[in-house]
């Protein structure tokens, strides 16, 4: 089976809850995975908006996420450094943590959620930014997976 990520709070392309964006409680959605390859040492996990007005608009950063980890509760707390080790990283509202859909009026927006299985550990201080993530973990990519979901206003 291929590493693969889901969603139990939307379907794949569906809508997403407004309990999920800034119009509603803007809390995480609940993410699973499976099927990781056995040597992954850590997750991390990218979300953005590739159609916002001003270019991509990065929603939440989560890095080291422990290789015994297959899920992510939803509401995660909005704290550099989760107990399991967790650190998360800047969005572009400039806040620590998952920020949710919150487009302008018009059309639906397409929000990816991008599970990356590493090799390693990253080694960033929390509050790293989406770019220095991508950095650090380029040559560490076992498997990727994605899970989308849509919102508008």
């Amino acid at each position: 089976m291929p590493f693969a990520l889901r969603s139990p709070n939307f379907a794949h392309g569906a809508n997403i809850s407004r309990a999920f964006t800034c119009d509603g409680e803007d809390r995480s959605p609940a993410l699973e995975w499976s099927d990781a390859p056995p040597s992954t040492k850590t997750f991390a996990l990218i979300a953005d908006d590739p159609d916002a007005p001003v270019g991509t608009w990065v929603h939440w950063v989560i890095y080291n996420i422990p290789s015994s980890v297959r899920s992510l509760t939803g509401g995660v707390e909005k704290k550099e450094q989760l107990p399991d080790g967790s650190r998360q990283g800047r969005n572009d509202f400039r806040k620590t943590g998952y920020n949710g859909p919150c487009p302008p009026p018009g059309k639906a927006h397409r929000y990816f959620f991008k599970l990356y299985a590493l090799s390693t550990e990253l080694s960033l201080a929390p509050g790293a930014s989406k770019s220095e993530v991508e950095r650090a973990m380029e040559t560490h990519i076992l498997a990727r997976a994605e899970w989308m979901g849509r919102y508008q206003r």
